[in-house]
């Protein structure tokens, strides 16, 4: 079994001529002809490139050849096309007639390219932010919230971010939003509402684990904004009223209570002490009369008022 490049691929079901087969060493004819050893770079989970083989073909050694020709015919004009430079914040991966260049990514500073032959593509290693258009999700309990969310992101492998993905910056919005939409897709209402943080951290830890391959590293995930249908929102307001209310109505009847006790409490001294009443009946005439009002008040002895009082009950025949 064999790949689009003519390498050799050893299966479980292979025969044992198959698993003798050495990738390293098998030759293909070359474009003329000729017995050419098979070469090609393969880039590691870790972002290290090993090549395969140690040429480039007889067109490529003499595409290469002819380039140095070029440069030294052009020197010191040619440095203007063969050296660039790349800020302490980027990486520049390098291709050589499409072949990824062993040493992993150039950078930062300066470095060598030939021209004609030589590609580079600069990636930017800072911290990207971006916002996750707002995502129409159904939670668990059957309701539709709006949910939008800020994602910040850096590029930790330079060369992973260009031979694994086309885009990793679009990969990564897309993903983003996916992403949103299967977590709350798992939680009800009040947990998408009480806990966001953990929504957050559950968001941060998938979006990081699918873009590891693409050496993207996701480093925060944030849940912006919470939007409730309007209906949903007026339910949930006038639940919230009714409630108010209820605690209104059990923090005034239970006033009620405790005041009720106290004027029985002062009633009872009242009834035990003679001089307490008189004393409470002094201090109302007292506060009446500082009102400024036009009412007359005559005081009346107390001892009076405890003939009446006093006075027994008529017995009826």
């Amino acid at each position: 079994m064999s790949n689009l490049n003519g390498e050799g691929i050893s299966t479980a079901g292979s025969s044992s001529q198959d698993v003798n087969l050495d990738r390293h060493t098998r030759n293909d004819y070359g474009p003329y002809g000729k017995m050419q050893p098979f070469t090609s770079t393969i880039v590691d989970m870790d972002g290290s490139s090993q090549s395969e083989g140690g040429s480039i073909g007889c067109c490529g050694y003499i595409l290469y050849a002819f380039s140095c020709i070029i440069i030294i015919l052009t020197f010191p004009f040619s440095l203007c096309f063969t050296i660039k430079v790349v800020q302490e914040y980027e990486r520049a991966v390098m291709f050589r007639l499409g072949r990824l260049l062993a040493g992993g990514a150039r950078g930062p500073g300066l470095f060598f390219i030939i021209p004609c032959i030589d590609s580079y593509t600069k990636v930017d290693l800072r911290t990207v932010s971006f916002d996750v258009p707002p995502q129409e999700v159904l939670t668990r309990d059957s309701v539709t919230v709006a949910v939008d969310a800020v994602v910040y992101y850096r590029v930790q492998n330079a060369t992973m971010s260009i031979t694994n993905v086309e885009d990793a910056n679009r990969s990564t919005r897309l993903l983003a939003a996916t992403t949103l939409r299967n977590v709350l897709g798992t939680k009800n209402l009040a947990e998408i509402l009480s806990e966001r943080e953990a929504i957050s951290h559950n968001m941060q830890s998938s979006l990081d684990e699918a873009t590891d391959p693409w050496g993207v590293k996701v480093e925060r995930v944030e849940v912006k904004d919470v939007r409730l249908p309007v209906q949903l929102q007026r339910a949930m307001a006038a639940e919230a009223e009714a409630a108010r209310e209820a605690r209104a109505k059990v923090i005034a009847a239970e006033g009620e209570q405790k005041a009720s006790r106290a004027l029985k409490e002062a009633a009872d001294v009242m009834a035990e002490s003679p001089a307490a009443l008189q004393l409470r009946y002094l201090q109302t005439l007292n506060s009446i009369s500082a009102e400024k009002n036009s009412t007359i008040i005559f005081p009346l002895p107390i001892d009076l008022l405890n003939g009446f009082l006093n006075k027994p009950e008529k017995t009826s025949f």
